[in-house]
């Protein structure tokens, strides 16, 4: 546990930042392993199968991941305040919902899934193969959602570190199984889908083995589970609204995979693959984000408003420079990034493209998730989600659409950078209003946080 009420905001952030990105890229190397063995080995159909399939996974899990966000952060509050009981009857109280719910989510996505890819409008050569790799990988729902959920709470306690061994355990797995399923094996699809399940339900077993034996306050076991509906009710204010936005969000990249399967494999192929690169250039953002709630969560528990601001403020310094780098890479080397995944030079071109139109605005991204991680830490989420829904549903797929039709494929990708700057500059505007300064769980009496915690920007 991590205490991120005491110390230099700077060094706070980026120790407890860089644990969770070193975790998360070895977790898109799931997916990415997944699409480069389908691409090189098995062809460009899987390779779009497999791409295609993502957008739906997050539908059906987004929500229950956003309320399990929520969670933390009534976790990370109660935490910085000191309140232990409170902590422990939360986590309780999680375990339960996570349960619960990722029994539905298994049963409506493996009943569905055909039926939801075919309103996408797949071409006919991909869509069986889109269905097998996500009625497979739905199998292991239980497993993602108990992984997700030990991670989550740990990050509330302040620890980033621990999840991340065992993602690499994970990760290192997944490689392995998928080499052993496609090429000895031969089971294409099915045979990735499966490593990654395996991979998954390893890694969150030996957590729980490991966590029961040396945590303090977390223990995992079949015994009694203490449900709290008051605080439940607090988490589930806080969580829904994240949910609901990922859960638009994935719908919209539902959408956006309609535009896209209109223009052929070729074109689906290269925006699974492109889309693979672009995960890892949102990372940064999205994980100093993350970091910068829970370091957001602790001290408005502890009344530090002043740290707010500077937690801010580093936040938006370190994402910066990080995504003007990873812009240079992409625009000097996408085309050999491309060429990891497959070998045909038409899917390589498309995707080059993408990377270089998408990566000139990845600064847009991270101030946007910056000033939108101070709003979650403080437990507003509602006008974030209203933020980004606008972006995404009023802005980024109108415009894909209609750009679609006069530049053609392009056209698709300008709708992401125009939505990132619209979704920036509204964040920005609700930050200086400081109408989010009131959302703490934990309430104090004296030196409220409206009267204490100040813009970046006078």
């Amino acid at each position: 546990m991590k205490d991120l009420t005491v110390g230099n905001e700077s060094r706070l952030i980026l120790k407890f930042a860089l644990p969770m990105l070193v975790g998360n890229i070895f977790q898109q190397l799931y997916n990415v392993v997944d699409s480069v063995v389908i691409g090189q080995f098995v062809g460009k159909q899987a390779l779009a199968a497999v791409g295609a399939a993502f957008p739906l996974i997050f539908v059906l899990i987004a929500l229950v991941i956003g309320i399990g966000m929520g969670f933390s952060i009534v976790i990370s509050q109660f935490f910085g305040a000191k309140q232990m009981d409170k902590v422990e009857r939360t986590i309780d109280t999680m375990w339960i919902f996570l349960l619960g719910t990722s029994i539905l989510v298994t049963i409506v996505g493996i009943v569905f899934s055909r039926r939801i890819l075919e309103l996408t409008g797949l071409p006919a050569d991909v869509l069986p193969l889109a269905t097998t790799y996500l009625q497979i990988y739905l199998a292991g729902t239980i497993m993602f959602f108990g992984f997700n959920g030990m991670t989550s709470l740990l990050r509330g306690l302040g620890d980033s570190k621990t999840p991340l061994w065992f993602l690499i355990i994970a990760t290192l797995a997944n490689i392995v199984l998928d080499l052993l399923f496609v090429l000895v094996f031969h089971w294409d699809v099915a045979g990735v889908a499966w490593a990654t399940v395996i991979s998954q339900t390893g890694a969150f077993l030996t957590m729980v083995l490991y966590i029961n034996k040396t945590h303090q306050v977390i223990k995992l076991k079949f015994r009694k589970y203490v449900w709290d509906n008051e605080l439940f009710k607090k988490s589930f204010k806080i969580g829904f609204p994240t949910g609901l936005q990922q859960t638009f969000v994935s719908l919209g990249m539902l959408a956006v995979y309609g535009i896209v399967n209109g223009f052929g494999t070729d074109v689906v192929a290269a925006y699974s693959a492109a889309g693979r690169l672009d995960s890892f250039a949102m990372m940064p953002a999205m994980n100093f984000a993350a970091a910068l709630s829970s370091f957001v969560g602790q001290n408005i528990g502890a009344n530090r408003p002043d740290r707010v601001r500077r937690g801010l403020i580093a936040t938006l310094k370190m994402t910066t420079y990080i995504s003007v780098a990873v812009t240079i890479i992409f625009y000097f080397f996408g085309h050999a990034l491309m060429g990891i995944f497959t070998t045909d030079q038409t899917v390589i071109e498309i995707g080059a493209e993408y990377l270089v139109i998408v990566s000139s605005f990845y600064f847009a991204f991270s101030v946007m998730f910056s000033f939108n991680g101070v709003l979650r830490g403080a437990g507003d989420t509602v006008i974030p989600m209203f933020i980004t829904l606008f972006s995404l549903w009023v802005i980024r797929i109108p415009v894909s659409y209609g750009l679609s039709k006069t530049m053609g494929v392009p056209g698709i990708w300008w709708g992401i950078p125009i939505a990132w700057f619209s979704g920036m500059i509204f964040s920005y505007f609700y930050y200086k209003t400081g109408k989010w300064k009131t959302k703490a769980v934990v309430k104090h009496k004296s030196k409220p946080l409206d009267e204490e915690i100040v813009s970046v920007v006078e």
